[in-house]
């Protein structure tokens, strides 16, 4: 039987991950293993790069992240400095099986640093209650609420917290269980999978993996110390105790939860549950504009207001003239960089792709016709001065070229 990682942290879990995407991968491909998940801490960092990595392997990505969850409310912040692995918050995997959850995902992500904050980017209930939609989850590690909570002596809470999530994530709750020789987790998911019983949920196997081989735990080691400010011979530093948060093959995980078969088997379930597509192409925003103005003249209508709303302030204090006509000469400079971006844009576009821009404008149908001449037209400036500018860099070339051959003849 196969087997899916689905807690898995790359280098973007910043002074944490060691799995580097390029390597990570090719390994995964080698092991045979038809999928593999992305869960990096609170961020989504590395979701574009492991997709197109993933499909060059050809390999299935899945993309996820290991969130941080506020014991209360997530503008409550009383998190503690000294934890470094979760700042007295919860951990919970997360993973997106559709278009929606990758939304979702982001949402979230997007909410725990400009809302939740402190010490880590952090959600709540609330918000996974809002935005839990296309979203299956894991139980987390040992500093999951449930997990926690057991290895805590708290049984009842850890029943009420599992409910919870059971609850919020509908059929899309799985008991998360570990294999990384630790006593703590050993003991806890005994009581896990009871636990996971008695309710009626399924249980899945991951291995938490934070870098690629077993011999690279001391390296990792290395890496906490740098994200704790410790040294390596500080015998009080922060490290796991473990040396086995590697990615193991289908064959060590089969064996690690030989007693518990549906975990592996439901690694591959949750992965043909997942069925995100993400598709890379350029969309640019359509900003309608009253009458028969174009964008460009209400551009700078706005820029006019606004410079000159700014200007009265200093008109006030006995403003130099000469001075104002340096904004007024910047704003010109600006303006004019702007409305030649998207025909520069497009036009770079098209120079290293050689894809027709007709075609594409076509193909934009939020664009009206009026818009699309336009911006054929601007296309057009750009590609003759494109066009004279790569003569004279061309020319250039071969004056150069030519004087240096010439130097070369006289010297011999």
């Amino acid at each position: 039987m196969s087997f899916v990682h689905l807690h898995l942290h790359t280098q973007f879990s910043l002074l944490d991950g060691a799995n580097k995407i390029t390597e990570l991968l090719p390994r995964v491909r080698a092991a045979g293993m038809p999928a593999c998940a992305i869960t990096d801490h609170g961020n989504m960092f590395g979701a574009v790069q492991f997709t197109q990595e993933a499909r060059r392997q050809g390999v299935q990505p899945i993309i996820g992240c290991e969130m941080y969850v506020a014991p209360q409310s997530r503008f409550e912040k009383s998190g503690r400095i000294d934890d470094y692995e979760a700042g007295g918050n919860y951990h919970l995997i997360l993973l997106a099986t559709n278009r929606d959850g990758y939304r979702h995902l982001c949402r979230l992500v997007t909410a725990g640093f400009q809302e939740g904050f402190h010490y880590k980017p952090r959600v709540d209930k609330e918000l996974l209650r809002e935005l839990g939609g296309g979203l299956i989850a894991l139980s987390g590690c040992l500093r999951g609420e449930v997990a926690h909570s057991l290895a805590t002596g708290q049984p009842e809470k850890a029943r009420a917290a599992a409910e919870e999530l059971a609850r919020i994530f509908d059929g899309r709750f799985y008991i998360e269980i570990q294999d990384n020789r630790l006593p703590a987790q050993e003991r806890v998911n005994r009581e896990l999978v009871r636990l996971a019983r008695e309710l009626g949920l399924p249980v899945v196997g991951t291995n938490d993996c934070h870098y690629l081989r077993p011999e690279d735990a001391a390296a990792h080691e290395v890496l906490l110390c740098i994200q704790t400010g410790k040294t390596f011979s500080d015998e009080q530093r922060w490290k796991f105790e473990t040396d086995q948060l590697y990615v193991k093959d289908a064959t060590e995980m089969s064996a690690a939860f030989a007693d518990v078969p549906e975990a592996v088997a439901n690694t591959l379930d949750i992965a043909r549950r997942c069925d995100l597509e993400l598709t890379q192409q350029l969309q640019f925003p359509v900003y309608r504009v009253p009458g028969d103005e174009t964008l460009e003249a209400v551009l700078e209508r706005e820029v006019r207001r606004g410079l000159d709303e700014r200007l009265n302030e200093a008109r006030t204090l006995g403003w130099d003239p000469a001075r104002e006509r340096l904004y007024e000469e910047r704003a010109r400079s600006e303006l004019a960089i702007i409305t030649s971006m998207i025909a520069g844009a497009l036009l770079g576009r098209a120079v290293r792709s050689g894809e027709p821009l007709r075609d594409g404008l076509e193909q934009h149908t939020s664009i009206s016709r009026e818009e699309r001449e336009h911006y054929m037209n601007l296309i057009g400036e750009a590609r003759k001065e494109y066009d004279e500018i790569a003569k004279r860099e061309v020319q250039k070339a071969f004056v150069y070229s030519f004087e240096e051959s010439a130097r070369t003849l006289l010297n011999n």
